[in-house]
């Protein structure tokens, strides 16, 4: 029996595909341990902590974000202490280090081995802080706690065995020293599910239904933030809906906490930006969907005339290759988590800050769709290439955190060395020539 233990402060998270691909398994007993907005799962046992009150501003404002990890660090010790006692000692810890969560570890499951999920490793300069001019620099403290944002990251990495970050340039991010300590493998995309249709549909909350009969634009992140170009989108509209009079704009998500900096007080991003463009946009035509379940997303994505998605030099998000997967045709910021995955052929690629190359682009797709039917081909094979869950990804995934092959996947492949071995006996016996 094989035990793995997950620590994620929003589980499942990036273990959701791991999680359910290894449910039902008899050989592998799992546990998870989160905070409460973590998700139960079907076979994992999820233990709760309870994230503690208590004022920051004794602490040195360099070391508030420490000193609350720590403290989250003790509420995981307590928890995955319970599991220990309970009987739970796990082979596996499979684990975000971002919040302080992986600070215990270590001490308590010394014999364990330890995956640190490397999502992202901070700068001061040169990917998402300080990208965008129009937001003003931190100064000097700012940018030491920018640094200081890494330091229960850098504990937890050196405590682990190895890292795995999804892409290339993700890992990239972390110090050199490290590099060599992270494998790179995505969390996978499930192609199977996730691809293109021709018939699909959504309904809006208005009644609305769109098709692939209708010029959509789909915009889909998190947040609606800077941090995901959510405002070069904006103002790129009036241009797009004036050239395309019956477009549809569909913007998907919502006001959730932005990744990057908080808006004015007041105003959520959308509401701050939008103001630059009332009055130049028939505002009938912009649908805001911030509730959509997965089926209802996915339609998005088949619907979809041209899918914009930008991003400052930060985690690429699932949905960019959810969107590929679909047969969507991208036209995304040139920024370098992109580059490694839009070359060209698959998707368009346009400077972050060209409002007007942006718009251009998308009204060229809108007016020719079929001149780019190719490119909607080549962003599915690239998925289905690279990053096909089922295919590519976690076998990978798999394999790298040595977990055993399924009893009758090895039942299989038994058998079939077995036959093998009895082929090779009887082409011998018959003097090397095939019975």
């Amino acid at each position: 029996m094989q035990k793995i233990l997950f620590v994620h402060n929003n589980f499942p998270a990036q273990f959701l595909p791991l999680c359910k691909a290894l449910s039902g398994r008899d050989d592998i007993q799992m546990a998870a341990i989160g905070s409460p907005t973590a998700r139960a799962l079907p076979g994992v046992s999820l233990k709760k902590y309870m994230i503690p009150d208590g004022e920051l501003a004794a602490a040195h404002p360099f070391a508030r974000r420490f000193e609350a990890e720590c403290r989250r660090a003790e509420q995981v010790l307590y928890s995955a202490s319970n599991l220990k006692q309970q009987g739970f000692v796990p082979d596996l810890v499979v684990a975000h280090p971002g919040w302080g969560e992986m600070l215990p570890l270590r001490p308590l499951f010394p014999e364990a081995r330890i995956i640190a999920y490397c999502e992202f490793y901070y700068r001061a300069a040169g990917q998402d802080v300080g990208f965008d001019a129009e937001f003003p620099d931190m100064g000097v403290d700012g940018h030491v706690r920018i640094h200081l944002k890494n330091a229960a990251t850098l504990l937890a990495l050196d405590d682990a065995d190895a890292g795995l970050s999804p892409t290339l340039w993700q890992r990239s991010t972390y110090p050199g020293v490290f590099q060599s300590k992270i494998e790179v493998i995505h969390d996978g995309v499930d192609t199977d599910l996730i691809q293109p249709d021709e018939t699909a549909a959504l309904t809006l909350p208005s009644g609305k239904v769109l098709t692939r009969a209708d010029e959509v634009v789909t915009f889909a992140t998190r947040s609606h933030e800077p941090l995901r170009g959510f405002h070069c989108f904006l103002r790129a509209l009036p241009a797009i809906m004036a050239a395309r009079p019956n477009a549809q704009i569909l913007i998907i998500g919502g006001t959730a906490i932005p990744y990057g900096l908080s808006p004015p007080e007041g105003h959520s991003w959308r509401t701050y930006f939008f103001r630059e463009i009332e009055g130049q946009v028939d505002a009938s035509r912009i649908h805001f969907a911030e509730e959509l379940d997965r089926a209802q997303f996915l339609h998005a994505l088949q619907i979809s005339s041209a899918h914009v998605y930008f991003t400052y030099p930060f985690v690429l998000s699932w949905s960019l290759l959810e969107a590929m997967s679909a047969g969507c045709l991208i036209i995304g910021s040139d920024t370098a988590p992109l580059r490694e995955v839009i070359d060209g052929s698959n998707g368009i690629l346009v400077p972050f800050f060209d409002i007007e190359q942006l718009s251009a682009r998308v009204i060229e797709t809108l007016a020719s769709p079929r001149r780019f039917s190719g490119m909607r081909r080549a962003a599915r094979e690239t998925v289905m290439e690279r990053y096909d869950l089922n295919r590519i990804c976690l076998p990978r995934l798999l394999d790298f955190y040595k977990i055993a092959t399924p009893s009758n996947i090895v039942r299989a492949k038994r058998t079939t060395e077995v036959l093998a071995d009895r082929f090779r006996d009887v082409f011998a016996s018959a003097g090397g020539k095939r019975p």
